[in-house]
């Protein structure tokens, strides 16, 4: 977040003399307190600032890093996840690639007939089977896809900058985003993919 001159003044005067009240600092500005008041808001809510009933304003001793890594740690999966694609354990490799092309995604999501996450498809995994000899419209994607347990999955509450850890270190476009039964078997919901922690960044660093 970048601050204006009067904005890093009155956080100069905060770490001088806090914790000091609105109306001391407006005093020392020559300015209202109303006018200073979206300042102070803006300064509380990024985090440089904080406020207590009574004793007035103090500085909370940290820098943009820190504020940018605590916000980073704010961001949950639920806020970025988008629509999934699954497809069938029964439907053929050639179906799954024709998905795959119509739907413009990278990784389908493999589920059993009561919607139970099983597998999932990657492009590659879809590519070696084109590259051999079977035949794709008979070829069940059961028989070529990543099983569980073997597959990196998130909840909705889980920060999505571990999500994005996930999908540099093992190398993988999407995660798909799950719900446990009390079974434990796992309805898919949602799906995180290297766009969506982009998005999240970019909005991110918008802000700051």
């Amino acid at each position: 977040m970048e601050l204006n001159k009067r904005q890093e003044t009155i956080l100069q005067i905060v770490k001088d003399n806090g914790p000091i009240t609105g109306e001391q600092i407006a005093d020392r500005l020559n300015l209202t307190r109303a006018t200073l008041r979206p300042d102070l808001a803006i300064l509380t809510m990024a985090g440089y600032l904080d406020a207590r009933p009574r004793v007035g304003y103090f500085y909370t001793g940290k820098t943009g890093t820190q504020l940018l890594t605590e916000n980073l740690k704010k961001i949950y999966v639920k806020d970025y996840q988008s629509i999934p694609v699954v497809v069938n354990e029964n439907v053929s490799v050639y179906d799954a690639i024709v998905t795959m092309f119509l739907e413009d995604v990278g990784t389908l999501f493999v589920v059993d007939a009561n919607s139970y996450l099983v597998g999932v498809l990657s492009r590659k995994d879809l590519l070696r089977a084109s590259i051999g000899k079977q035949e794709l419209s008979t070829l069940p994607v059961n028989i070529i896809m990543t099983r569980m347990p073997n597959i990196t999955t998130c909840e909705k509450d889980d920060p999505l900058i571990g999500v994005a850890k996930d999908l540099i270190h093992k190398q993988i476009d999407s995660v798909p985003v799950v719900r446990k039964t009390d079974n434990g078997d796992l309805e898919v919901t949602g799906r995180i993919t290297k766009t969506n922690v982009t998005k999240a960044f970019v909005a991110l660093a918008d802000e700051y």
